[in-house]
C-alpha cells in the first residue's frame, strides 16, 4: 500500500512539473498557435457557408418570383428550347474501378441528368474481369435509346495510374463535336442541374481552365465514418490540342490528375474555380475499416510526391511542410490542454493548499480559451454542412432528403484531431517509401513520375479503400468495430477531397 502511494505521489509530482513547463513562453505561443488555426478554420466555413447560402437565397427569390425550375436555372428563360437547342456538347467521362454499394444509385443519377444540350457517357474500365464492367452493362440496358452511353474498356496503365489513363482513353473516344468535357469520380452523386450549372459557368467566362467540386459526405452514423477534388470540367480542345501539354504530362508518369493538372494550371496563369453549386452528396461505405482510411489518407499525402517541374517539386514540398506544421500545430494544445486538466483534477481532490504554487494557474487559462475557439470552430463547421445539406436538396427536389441526424458532432471532433495527427505521420511515410497500393495496383515513383506498376490482383487488395467496392472477388461480410466506425468518421471529416485518384 505504501508503494502505490508512493507511486501516485511521484506521478503526481511529475503531473504538476509538465503542467507548469506547459505554461512557459514557447507553450505558450503553441497553445495560442492552436487556437488561432480555430478560429481561421472557422472563418473559412463561414467563409463558404455565407457563398452557398447566398446560392440558397437567389433559388428561393426566383421560386417566388414563379420559377419552379430554380434547381435547374436561376433564369427560367434559359429553359426554353430555343436557348436549350443552342448548349454545347458535354463529354462525361467516368473512369471506374470496383463495385460497391452506392455506385449504382450514384451511375443512375448521372445518367438522369436533366441538361438540355447534347451529352454522352463514357463509362471506362482497365479490363472486363472488373466487377463495374458487369454491373455498368445491365445499368446501360435499362436506358438503352434513352442516354447516349458506352462502356469501353481502355486495357491496363503502362506509364501511369489507372484512373489518368481510363480518363486519357475517355478523351480519345468523345464525340468530336464535344466541346467540355467533365471527368466525374464514379462515388459522387450528381444534381438534376449540376453539368447545366457547370456548362454555363464556362460559358460565362471562356477563360476558366478547370472546374471543380467538393462532396458533402454522408456518414452512416458510425464514428468511422467522419476524415475523406471530385470531378473537374476543362475545355475539351484542351486535351484535343494537348495545350500547355496536358495530354503529355498526364499520360507521362502521371500519378495524381488533380496535382498534375493544378501545377499545369499555376505554371500557365490559368484560371481554376469552384462554383457555389458545386456540392455533391457523398455516401461513404457502412463497413469502412481504419486500415482502408489509413490507406486513403496514405494515397492523400502519396500526391504530394508527384510532380512534373521543379517548381511544382517546390510547392509540393511547401504544401508538405505547411500542412504537416499546422496539423500538429492544430493538435498539440489538446494534447497540452489534456495535461492541464489531470494537474487541475489531481490538485482538486488532493486538497492541497493554493499556496503551494504546485500548478500554474494560467494553464486552465489557456484550456479555456481553448475550448472556446474549439466551440466556435464546431458551430461553424455545423453551419456550414447545415447549409449544404440545405442546398443540396434544393438541387435535387426528387431525391429523398438527406439531414444532419446522421452527423455525430463529439465524433467530428475526435476525427479531426486522430486525422491532423496522423497526416504528418501519413506524409513522411509516404515521402520515404515512394510507393502506394492503391485498388489492388503498387505505384512505384522516381523523380516525381510513376516509373514502376505492380499488379497484385491475385495477391493484393479485394476491396477499394473508402467505398468498400469489390474490385476482384466477391464482397466481403460487413464487421461493426470501434476502428471501423473512427475510420468512418476520419474520412467523412477529410474533405479536400482534392487529390483524389
Amino acid at each position: 500500500m505504501i508503494d502505490i502511494m508512493s507511486a501516485l505521489e511521484s506521478i503526481d509530482s511529475l503531473l504538476f512539473s509538465i503542467s507548469r513547463a506547459l505554461c512557459t513562453p514557447f507553450a505558450v505561443f503553441v497553445q495560442i498557435q492552436g487556437c488561432v488555426i480555430c478560429l481561421l478554420l472557422a472563418a473559412g466555413w463561414a467563409g463558404a457557408a455565407y457563398v452557398r447560402n447566398r446560392e440558397i437565397r437567389q433559388m428561393k427569390k426566383s421560386m417566388k418570383d414563379g420559377n419552379p425550375f430554380a434547381f435547374l436555372s436561376h433564369d427560367i428563360h434559359d429553359l426554353e428550347h430555343s436557348n436549350q437547342v443552342k448548349l454545347p456538347g458535354v463529354t462525361v467521362v467516368m473512369p471506374l474501378k470496383g463495385f460497391g454499394e452506392h455506385n449504382l444509385h450514384n451511375w443512375r443519377t448521372q445518367l438522369t441528368s436533366l441538361y438540355g444540350g447534347p451529352l454522352e457517357f463514357l463509362f471506362i474500365v482497365d479490363s472486363t474481369e472488373d466487377p463495374a464492367y458487369h454491373a455498368v452493362s445491365r445499368l446501360l440496358l435499362d436506358f438503352k435509346d434513352d442516354v447516349d452511353a458506352r462502356l469501353i474498356v481502355a486495357g491496363p496503365s503502362t506509364t501511369c495510374s489507372q484512373k489518368v489513363h481510363n480518363q486519357l482513353v475517355g478523351v480519345e473516344k468523345m464525340h468530336k463535336d464535344s466541346k467540355y468535357v467533365l471527368f466525374l469520380d464514379d462515388d459522387v452523386r450528381l444534381h438534376p442541374g449540376s453539368i447545366g450549372a457547370l456548362t454555363a459557368e464556362m460559358i460565362k467566362n471562356p477563360e476558366i481552365f478547370i472546374q471543380t467540386g467538393y462532396p458533402l459526405d454522408l456518414p452512416s452514423g458510425s464514428l468511422g465514418s467522419y476524415c475523406i477534388y471530385e470531378y473537374h470540367m476543362m475545355h475539351a480542345d484542351d486535351f484535343r490540342t494537348d495545350k500547355h501539354g496536358v495530354v503529355t504530362q498526364l499520360s507521362d508518369g502521371g500519378y495524381s490528375d488533380d496535382m498534375t493538372l493544378a501545377a499545369i494550371a499555376g505554371a500557365n496563369k490559368r484560371l481554376i474555380t469552384s462554383p457555389p453549386v458545386a456540392v455533391f452528396p457523398h455516401p461513404l461505405a457502412s463497413d469502412l475499416t481504419f486500415s482502408r482510411y489509413w490507406n486513403y489518407l496514405r494515397k492523400q499525402t502519396f500526391v504530394l510526391e508527384s510532380y512534373t517541374t521543379y517548381v511544382n517539386w517546390i510547392m509540393n514540398r511547401a504544401l508538405f511542410s505547411v500542412h504537416c506544421y499546422l496539423s500538429w500545430g492544430f493538435v498539440s494544445p489538446y494534447i497540452m490542454a489534456m495535461f492541464h486538466v489531470a494537474a487541475a483534477l489531481r490538485f482538486h481532490f488532493k486538497h492541497i493548499s493554493a499556496e503551494e504554487h504546485v500548478l500554474n494557474p494560467n494553464g486552465l487559462r489557456l484550456v479555456g480559451c481553448l475550448v472556446i475557439c474549439t466551440v466556435i470552430e464546431l458551430l461553424s463547421m455545423w453551419n456550414l454542412t447545415r447549409i449544404e445539406v440545405r442546398l443540396c436538396n434544393m438541387l435535387s427536389p426528387e431525391a429523398p432528403p438527406l439531414s444532419l441526424s446522421a452527423y455525430n458532432w463529439c465524433l467530428v471532433f475526435v476525427a479531426m484531431v486522430v486525422d491532423n495527427f496522423l497526416y504528418p505521420i501519413s506524409a513522411i511515410r509516404s515521402h520515404f517509401s515512394q510507393s502506394i497500393n492503391w485498388s489492388g495496383i503498387r505505384y512505384h515513383l522516381r523523380n516525381g513520375k510513376i516509373h514502376k506498376i505492380d499488379r497484385t490482383m491475385e495477391k493484393g487488395k479485394k476491396f477499394s479503400d473508402l467505398a468498400a467496392k469489390r474490385l476482384y472477388g466477391r464482397k466481403a461480410q460487413s464487421k461493426i468495430s470501434i476502428l471501423g466506425t473512427l475510420s468512418r468518421s476520419l474520412a467523412n471529416w477529410r474533405q479536400p477531397k482534392k487529390y483524389d485518384v
